[in-house]
């Protein structure tokens, strides 16, 4: 069955309670310092297997917490900083994409967004402190190795976004902040240190992932359905349930995936193509993608966050109450008329899914009309099924694959990939660049498309240093900055 809240939520809560209560900002050293009440916690949570796989799981809960992933990495205060929703006149969120740094709001807005991500790798931490110390306890097997390899991706996954969005533009390293990589829970301060050693240590964490989770994995042996519905019918029947519905986890391929993110920035390019190629190519048994791009007939199906496209993916269970409260009110919302949408941003094709699907008009209660996307609108509970639970948040997705080797590939396979890519999209029409400029030009775009409401445009055009003019949407009166001021108590402590 499908993840449910009934799943030993009690116990869970039980231990993120544990896991997260020991973990208490000081005065001096807010965000990176983290004290240990009592060792004792530690030494219930993590007497038994069980309570390693709760204390993941409670990480997992923490990463959709509202000032993360379920919103201000994704969709609200990231897509700020880019203008992707209209916004009023003197508000944090009109001086977020003013790149006004200085203002209060900001500030806060930003500073949690530290704060938080931090906090997420302390939870990681104290999971990787115990785990070697007390591998005995493991009696699964797999279950050590598949545990610790989550954790050291989620650990690179979480600093990677704070690198790329506090510190500098990766084609100018020495000129932005230089950042701690946390890697155990300490009482005194965590050094910054330079981009080149945060580098080796983020890689260093996926390496280390990836082998301990290569050959044990079950994401690579089974199909995305397999993984969904596991049982004696489906054909993968784990003697643990903690085995399944891998695309909700950092699984293998995502840390492969990442690794392609990774060595994007890092402006590795070959490296970036050789994992996103390894995602691109894996194969099921039967010869079937492992993961496919999305089409036309998912977003019939009401499939708006293309699920099939997700390599990793948060289940939120509260996706509808968040969608409710954040779109169909018009609270996120994005032009009043058919050519902010249809003509600025997808170029009035005519014929681009994401364009007539992911878009439509609503009337607000005042009467008014507005652009919302629907992208997270899902089904209510009382009506969903396996089939049509659609309840996830993409972290890393199958399509963002297809544009890093469209970028890094040599240009004629580069070229192809990006023509595979929207031809899902039904767009196969438009002529394909034919110099690498306009190659990338084009695949800058794509990444303001496909990923609205994600969080990773704003990258996209920071990694490029991307000039005023390319940045769509961005205001008149902006001064375009991408270089985001540590959070001021960090900045004095460290």
């Amino acid at each position: 069955m499908q993840p449910s809240k009934s799943i030993e939520m009690k116990r869970i809560s039980f231990i993120i309670v544990g896991i997260f209560g020991i973990l208490a900002f000081t005065s001096c050293k807010k965000f990176l310092t983290v004290v240990p009440k009592t060792e004792k916690p530690q030494d219930v949570i993590f007497s038994a297997e069980g309570g390693f796989k709760d204390a993941l799981t409670g990480v997992y809960i923490q990463m959709k917490d509202n000032g993360v992933y379920g919103g201000a990495m994704t969709q609200t205060t990231i897509e700020q900083l880019i203008s992707s929703w209209d916004v009023t006149a003197n508000t944090t969120e009109q001086r977020l994409g003013l790149f006004n740094y200085t203002d209060a709001g900001v500030e806060t807005a930003l500073s949690s967004i530290y704060a938080k991500e931090y906090t997420t790798i302390a939870g990681i931490n104290a999971i990787l402190g115990q785990i070697d110390v007390r591998k005995s306890v493991f009696k699964t097997p797999g279950m050590y190795e598949m545990i610790k390899g989550e954790c050291l991706a989620l650990r690179a996954y979480c600093h990677l976004d704070i690198l790329r969005l506090f510190g500098p533009v990766p084609t100018v390293p020495s000129n932005g902040n230089a950042l701690p990589y946390v890697t155990q829970l300490t009482t005194t301060a965590n050094p910054r240190i330079s981009f080149n050693d945060f580098q080796t240590l983020l890689l260093k964490d996926l390496t280390d992932a990836e082998a301990l989770l290569k050959d044990i994995d079950p994401v690579t042996k089974y199909t995305l359905t397999q993984l969904r519905t596991p049982g004696v019918s489906s054909g993968f029947n784990p003697s643990d349930t903690y085995f399944a519905y891998r695309y909700l986890r950092m699984n293998y391929y995502a840390i492969k995936a990442l690794e392609a993110r990774a060595y994007l920035w890092f402006n590795n390019t070959q490296k970036a193509y050789d994992c996103a190629k390894l995602v691109i190519d894996a194969k099921n048994d039967d010869g079937t993608v492992k993961f496919r791009l999305g089409t036309a007939a998912d977003l019939t199906a009401k499939n708006f966050v293309l699920t099939p496209e997700h390599i990793f993916g948060l289940y939120d269970f509260d996706m509808l109450n968040k969608y409710t409260a954040r779109y169909s009110g018009g609270v996120l919302k994005k032009g009043t008329s058919a050519t902010t949408i249809t003509n600025q941003l997808y170029g009035t094709t005519g014929t681009d899914i994401r364009e007539s699907g992911l878009w439509e008009l609503i009337t607000l209660a005042n009467g008014s009309k507005c652009y919302v996307t629907k992208k997270y609108q899902t089904l209510d509970s009382k009506t969903i099924t396996i089939a049509t639970d659609f309840k996830q948040i993409p972290m890393l997705r199958i399509s963002e694959m297809y544009l890093i080797a469209a970028e890094t590939a040599p240009f004629s396979d580069g070229q192809n990939y990006f023509k595979t890519f929207r031809l899902s999209r039904n767009i196969g029409q438009l002529p394909v660049p034919a110099d690498p400029n306009q190659l990338q030009a084009e695949i800058l775009k794509e990444y303001r498309k496909e990923f609205y409401a994600e969080g990773q445009a704003f990258f996209a055009y920071k990694r490029l240093n991307a000039p005023k003019t390319s940045v769509l949407f961005a205001p008149a009166a902006a001064t375009l900055n991408y270089l985001i001021p540590l959070p001021k108590t960090e900045a004095i402590t460290q």
